[in-house]
């Protein structure tokens, strides 16, 4: 009873174009609880992979329409997930060896030994129940692990979610900071959705994307006649959001004179409209987010102090996607179903090939640069899965850990592992917390691998720098 679910979900097909050996097969494999599709034309069985109706085809070698090496390569590109079983009367250790490289999943002697042909379709099956109760459990690990539209499962991300549920349940500003693309207007929005204004309008400006006057006129709002163009009378963000949140991202690229303004809401709650003297009174939530060190633009006199400290007061760090690798196969996962539903599309993954080209990826663009690849690879794909073709340029190119192959030499165990957590705690800017964190070790196992390379940490030197 517990193999009838995978059986049945199995469907293989026979291509043979020896009428005789095709009943033949179909009988053993009916005798062992399957139902085979018997063809002996390749074009229909490639109809068959490319429909989804098989996943599984025993292909003969020699037939002259198209040899069974060459339908392994059709299959497969059309189906890389499939299970192709190449078959042959002049069976040879290195024309296996040849099917087996090119990916087929077994090549078997003819006349079929019934106990092999068992085997294969049962471990075929078996990977198949398993795929599926797999895929099960990690789309309900997916609604589990889903934060108000943001997925992640890294302690990184664990933290952030955990702090944004404490703050958004008072009515104070929050300072996001974080590279492009990492994802702080969704936290943003997270953070209102949970606050207690949630039913209260949200409010978002890009500051970097407005001149000044613009800017003024956008936040503030603006009277008939107080500059070129300004037909009518207006208000602004804040007027509009009054009573719920303003979210204005990229706030460090503001000027001196709109920081001076912006002060003036935080402090007193109040605004004036460009051209008018009338000073109104609003009250309004602001989440203010950035990529830039505002402490060294303070520094740097780029930014008043005044207001990055009543901003600052609560900061919420949102981490680089490097920072967070372990998150990328649920965020693969969470935009692939995104973008089947925008696109009608029923791509089911992405091929192994294609996943290591992912894991590869530094991914300087973060988050936003993954879901725009993901959401261009469900565009281009024709097949169930996504492949490597289906990717960026940049993401088909093999990257190595150990950089380019003339670079290249043959290294110990020993020496690989020191590269690898000298890469890790660069792209953690040298926080040895996160750097363990990521390489999925402790902190103490971290320092003894240190000291062992020769990079002891000073011991005037904090942990986390």
């Amino acid at each position: 009873m517990e193999i009838a679910t995978p059986k049945a979900a199995l469907t293989p097909c026979i291509l043979d174009d020896d009428l005789a050996q095709l009943e033949l097969l179909v009988e053993q494999v009916a005798v062992l609880g399957y139902e085979a599709i018997p063809t002996t034309d390749p074009e229909e069985a490639l109809q068959l992979i490319r429909s989804g109706q098989c996943r599984m085809v025993f292909a003969d070698v020699h037939m002259p329409a198209m040899t069974g090496h060459e339908f392994l390569d059709q299959a497969l590109r059309s189906d890389p997930g499939a299970h192709v079983i190449v078959m042959t009367g002049d069976y040879t250790l290195d024309s296996a060896l040849d099917a087996i490289r090119r990916g087929a999943t077994d090549f078997l002697p003819k006349p079929i030994d019934r106990i092999r042909l068992k085997r294969t379709l049962d471990d075929a099956a078996a990977l198949y129940d398993q795929r599926r109760r797999v895929k099960a459990l990690e789309e309900q690990l997916l609604k589990d692990l889903e934060f108000h539209g943001i997925v992640g499962k890294s302690p990184a991300m664990l933290e952030v979610f955990d702090f944004a549920r404490k703050v958004a349940r008072h009515y104070t500003n929050v300072l996001l900071t974080g590279p492009t693309g990492a994802g702080k207007e969704l936290v943003a929005r997270a953070i209102h959705q949970i606050s207690p204004v949630s039913q209260q309008k949200l409010a978002v400006c890009n500051c970097s994307a407005l001149v000044d006057t613009l800017l003024e006129s956008q936040l503030f709002g603006h009277v008939r006649g107080s500059f070129t163009g300004a037909t009518d009378t207006r208000p602004g963000l804040f007027e509009y959001a009054n009573g719920g949140t303003v979210f204005l991202d990229e706030i460090g690229e503001t000027s001196l004179s709109m920081q001076a303004k912006l002060l003036r809401v935080i402090q007193n709650r109040e605004i004036q409209r460009v051209g008018s003297p009338e000073v109104r009174q609003v009250n309004v939530r602001l989440i203010a987010a950035t990529n830039r060190d505002l402490r060294a633009e303070v520094l740097a006199g780029k930014f008043r102090e005044d207001l990055f400290y009543r901003l600052s007061s609560i900061q919420i760090r949102i981490p680089s996607l490097a920072e967070r690798l372990e998150d990328i196969p649920l965020l693969m996962q969470f935009f692939l179903k995104k973008y089947n539903d925008a696109y009608g599309k029923k791509i089911s993954g992405l091929t192994r090939r294609a996943q290591t080209a992912m894991l590869q990826h530094s991914w300087p663009g973060n988050v936003r640069e993954l879901e725009n690849v993901i959401s261009s690879a469900c565009i281009t794909a024709t097949g169930e899965f996504i492949d490597l073709g289906d990717l960026p340029e940049q993401l088909q190119k093999r990257r190595s850990l150990l950089g380019g192959a003339e670079d290249w030499r043959p290294l110990s165990l020993d020496e690989v592992c020191a590269q690898h957590i000298q890469k890790v705690l660069h792209v953690c800017k040298g926080n040895r917390l996160r750097a363990a964190q990521i390489l999925g070790i402790g902190r103490t196992s971290l320092y003894r691998y240190l000291k062992r390379d020769g990079f002891e940490p000073k011991k005037n030197v904090h942990a986390a720098h």
